[in-house]
């Protein structure tokens, strides 16, 4: 099993000029690539950091938001750093919410699935262009790509190959528009428990597969499973209470109710929005139960996560991502951890 680190994960908020001092650490502890999100920094400005002060490990964005960019310049951006990174550099995409398209991009939204249809097919058209040096043509309903006079084409280079692409998300329409489109898929961590993977996203998954004459085995699959761990007792039972309000925060969204809901715990969401529109933060993880968090999270010190995510994961997912330590001091002992992962 391959093991990813993610950055941002745990606190959304470094500053940028410390991504490549992590990076660097990631590639030293062993892991096999770092997942880059899109919270507070440009996605693509983090990878370019990570890749130019790495040299074997995987760059992925996980995700970057797609609506918010035209995809002419997201390929610009995937292009220049699957280039800079030597072929390390794969495109990770997901479509966000509407509230946070709307709201806090002041972009457009549209039906995201069929949308993220367009702009993945639109991605292959531009990269194919960029290739060859070739004319551009790609006509949709939401997008429609016609010009790239030789001047704005960074082609025709060979020598480059497209980045991977990667789709992330929820609900079985992006699960399945994954299996007909995309390299690989990428779970979210409100929804990477083993009864909505088996039961709602790989049958996606699988389907949106075979409608485009491909396989399950086509796609590869990584789990984004958060949990709460640490070298002592102490550390756990603090990594569990920021599980705990994290949650709490993420299960109010509607499109991730979907664990809560296979568990009979879908009622729980209602007054999490309530508390929300209240302004009342600081009650929300006053709901989310510890029969919750064990049912849905790993909780452990270091020593047995590698037994108990092989447990879960072992023959569904061809790789997860799991933190470093908070603490330095425990990097020789977690080094450990991802060694005994990648040999299960």
């Amino acid at each position: 099993m391959r093991v990813y680190a993610q950055m941002e994960l745990r606190d959304n908020r470094p500053k940028l000029s410390a991504t490549p001092a992590y990076a660097r650490r990631i590639e030293a502890l062993g892991y096999d690539g770092l997942h880059v999100s899109e919270t507070v920094h440009d996605p693509f400005a983090m990878a370019l950091l990570a890749a130019e002060h790495t040299e074997r490990i995987t760059i992925r964005t996980a995700i970057a938001l797609a609506f918010v960019r035209s995809p002419t310049a997201t390929a610009y951006a995937a292009w220049d750093l699957a280039e800079v990174s030597g072929g390390r550099f794969e495109l990770g995409l997901g479509t966000q919410i509407k509230q946070n398209i709307e709201g806090r991009y002041g972009m457009p939204w549209g039906e995201p699935v069929e949308r993220m249809r367009e702009y993945v097919e639109a991605l292959g058209a531009l990269f194919e262009s960029f290739r060859t040096g070739g004319p551009l043509r790609y006509e949709g309903r939401h997008y429609r790509l016609t010009r790239m006079q030789p001047y704005f084409n960074p082609g025709p280079d060979a020598g480059v190959a497209a980045p991977r692409i990667w789709l992330g998300g929820v609900n079985e329409g992006i699960c399945e528009l994954t299996g007909s489109h995309a390299a690989g898929f990428i779970t979210h961590p409100t929804n990477s428990d083993r009864r909505y993977l088996d039961g709602i996203c790989l049958p996606s998954i699988e389907r949106g597969a075979q409608g485009a004459g491909r396989s399950l085995g086509d796609v590869e699959f990584v789990v984004c499973a958060d949990m709460a761990t640490g070298a002592t007792e102490e550390v756990v039972a603090a990594e569990r209470e920021r599980l705990r309000r994290m949650f709490a925060f993420l299960y109010s969204t509607p499109p991730y109710r979907r664990a809560l809901e296979l568990y009979g715990w879908g009622d729980v969401a209602e007054p999490l929005r309530r508390l929300i529109r209240a302004d009342r933060w600081n009650e929300l993880h006053e709901l989310v139960t510890d029969e919750m968090l064990e049912t849905l999270f790993v909780i452990c010190r270091y020593e047995d996560l590698p037994g108990l995510l092989l447990e879960r994961y072992a023959g569904l997912a061809a790789g997860i991502t799991i933190s470093p330590p908070a603490d330095t001091a425990h990097d020789e002992a977690f080094s450990e951890v991802i060694q005994a992962l990648q040999a299960g």
